[in-house]
Order: C-alpha cells, then sequence, then structure tokens
C-alpha cells in the first residue's frame, strides 16, 4: 500500500486521539443512569447497523462496476434508497441536551470508529484474502442480524411522533459514488475499503470536535455551523480547480495522481465537516422544530429534496463530475448564508421577547397598591 494513504490515517488517528484523551469535565454532560442506559443500548444498535452498511458501502459501486452496470444505471439503482427516506423515520423524547450528547456519540462510534473497522474489515475481506466485492455485503448481513436480534430483545414500541431522519446517511452513498470517480478517473489502483476507513476517521474527528462544542454554552451552534458549510463547500471546489489546473494523466491503472492525492485530503476536510454537521443539525432540529410537528414538518421538507435527488441520480450521465460538485459547493454556500440568516432571526426573536419580559416587570411594579 502506497506511503501516502498510510500518512493519512496515520496523522488523523494522532489526532483524533490527542481530541478524544484529553477531553475534561467542562466537555461532558452529566446525565442520569436512566438516560445512560437508553443512550447505551442505542449506541450498540446503531453501530451495528451502521457496521452492515458500512461494510458493504465502499464496493457498492465498484461492485456494480463489475456486474456491466454503467454510471447511469448505478445512479437508477440509487433512487430507490433515497425513495424511501421520504417514508421513514425516528423517535427521541429526552432533554436536548442530551439528545446533543446521544447524537455526539452515535456519529463518532456508527460513523466514526464502526465504519473505520469495517471499512478495513472489508478491505481485508475483498483484497487481502481476495474474495472478491461481494464478501463485505455477505458479513454485512452477518451485523445487521445481530442488531435486529438486539432490538427484537430489548426495543419496546414507541408510538410517538417520528422527529429525526437517519435515512437522509443514504444521501452520503450518492457523494461516495461522486468520490470515487473524481480519484481515480483513470482506473487507478486505490484501495478502496482503506480510504473508505480514512474518510470515516475524519469524520470521527468532527464529531470528536462537536461533542466538545455542543457540550458548552459557547460557540452556538448557529455560529460555527456558517464555518462549517462554507468550508465544505470550498472542498467541492477542489475537483474542478485541480480540473483545470492538473494535466490529467493518459496513463490507465497505477498509482493515486497528484490531483487524486490533493482531492483525497479535500474529502477528508469534507468528511470531518460532516461529523460536525450531523450531532449539530440534530440539536438544532431539536430547538427551532416544534416535538409535536416535528415529523410533518420534517417530511414536508424532504418529499421535494428526494425527488430533487431522484431525477439528478435518473439523469445522472447528462451531468459532468465538474458540474455535480460545482452544484454541490453552490448549495452548500447557500447553507452558509441561511444559517447566518438563521442565527440573526434566532437573535433579533430572543431580544424581542427579553425586551417585552422586561416591559412587563416594569408595569407591574409600576402598578398602585389597593389597601
Amino acid at each position: 500500500m502506497e506511503m501516502f494513504y498510510l500518512i493519512v490515517f496515520g496523522g488523523l488517528s494522532m489526532v483524533v486521539a490527542i481530541l478524544e484523551l484529553s477531553k475534561n469535565n467542562k466537555d461532558r454532560i452529566n446525565t442520569s443512569s436512566t438516560f445512560n442506559a437508553f443512550k447505551n443500548n442505542y449506541v450498540v444498535v446503531y453501530s451495528l447497523m451502521m457496521a452492515g452498511d458500512w461494510l458493504q458501502g465502499p464496493y457498492v459501486y465498484y461492485l456494480y462496476t463489475t456486474y456491466g452496470f454503467g454510471k447511469g444505471d448505478i445512479g437508477r439503482l440509487f433512487i430507490a434508497g433515497f425513495g424511501s427516506s421520504m417514508l421513514f423515520g425516528t423517535i427521541r423524547g429526552f432533554e436536548q441536551q442530551w439528545l446533543s450528547v446521544t447524537f455526539s456519540k452515535a456519529i463518532f462510534f456508527g460513523n466514526g470508529l464502526v465504519a473505520i473497522i469495517a471499512g478495513l474489515f472489508g478491505n481485508v475481506l475483498a483484497d487481502t484474502l481476495g474474495f472478491g466485492p461481494v464478501a463485505p455485503f455477505d458479513a454485512a448481513a452477518c451485523f445487521l442480524a445481530i442488531g435486529m436480534a438486539i432490538i427484537m430483545s430489548s426495543w419496546s414500541e414507541n408510538f410517538g411522533d417520528p422527529s429525526e431522519s437517519k435515512d437522509l446517511f443514504t444521501q452520503f452513498k450518492g457523494a461516495a459514488v461522486a468520490i470515487a470517480s473524481a480519484l481515480s478517473p483513470n482506473e487507478e489502483d486505490i484501495p478502496h475499503g482503506f480510504i473508505f476507513a480514512t474518510f470515516m476517521l475524519s469524520s470521527m474527528l468532527g464529531s470528536s470536535i462537536a461533542s466538545r462544542l455542543l457540550a458548552r454554552s459557547s460557540p452556538k451552534v448557529e455560529s460555527y455551523m456558517q464555518i462549517v458549510f462554507a468550508i465544505s463547500a470550498l472542498t467541492f471546489l477542489l475537483p474542478i480547480i485541480t480540473s483545470l489546473t492538473v494535466a490529467p494523466s493518459k496513463v490507465k491503472g497505477g498509482s493515486i495522481s497528484f490531483a487524486g492525492s490533493i482531492q483525497l485530503l479535500g474529502f477528508c476536510v469534507f468528511e470531518a465537516c460532516v461529523g460536525l454537521f450531523w450531532p449539530s443539525i440534530m440539536k438544532m432540529r431539536s430547538q427551532y422544530i416544534p416535538e409535536e410537528s416535528r415529523s410533518t414538518i420534517m417530511n414536508f421538507f424532504r418529499i421535494p429534496l428526494n425527488i430533487f435527488v431522484c431525477i439528478v441520480l435518473y439523469n445522472v450521465n447528462a451531468f459532468p463530475i465538474t458540474v455535480m460538485f460545482g452544484m454541490c459547493s453552490i448549495f452548500l454556500f447557500m447553507s452558509s448564508i441561511l444559517q447566518r440568516r438563521l442565527m440573526v432571526v434566532a437573535e433579533s426573536h430572543k431580544s424581542k421577547s427579553q425586551d417585552r419580559t422586561s416591559m412587563k416587570d416594569r408595569d407591574t411594579e409600576a402598578e398602585p397598591l389597593n389597601i
């Protein structure tokens, strides 16, 4: 394996380890024993299910190509996943700050540590042991079965309204397809599982940073998420910039190109932003969207979102890869601007509420006493 991959993976591992080992009481939130039991059970099940997802995730696109499917056919196959996200969601019923801890832990383990192990394990099955790209799918089925057994034995039915969607993670499979195409346009020999594990290590780094930020009162989620969206937008400009400034290689196969190395580092930054995004956006949802109508509101916006994604996937052959990355970059820049707008509106509303409270207090003090 090339030294470049090992250096990136090792460097990220050191940073994550330092961040986790240096946590103090200010970076943690005290919770009840009941909630801790709920959190641990949820994180275990979530991690098992994500292990099943991440084991086969890096090899979905590769497996389809080995079976002769083209880019357009693969895009249409992904439509099933995006279409299902219009229908399903999950429940939450504890304090907002406690839930932010659960979301952060779930991202750290399920989309970080477990994803890294799954990526490396899948790489061993498919490449080292030579079982081929189907082997990770067989292993994924075992983890999913274990998770199902735990759910059936320890989870009771919850009849509340669905509030948060986890199926939106399916959308990052589409991103993985685009990333795979950007890193190996000339069929370079790259270790899919190891690169995937590196991406998930970056996401783990982001979730570790998010857990520290969410445990503190400052900076606010609305403030730092502006920066997260802006940085994400810049990372998606890298494939466009490198395609314009770096001459494409004419050699088929071989090691990763210089442009591919730059893009790999950029995608690692993007995945770190993803790790920051999920627990942070979930906390904002719990703050701004009323619990009694959260499911309806989220589904209302999810429907047009997934219809748009399905249309793009169905016509994926009509869009060059640089155009797709450019669209993603524009959307993320818009998200940064809208995040700023949300913060301004929230601060204005809070200020007006405080002014009304102060006026009521003054009026109460000014009222004469009737004796």
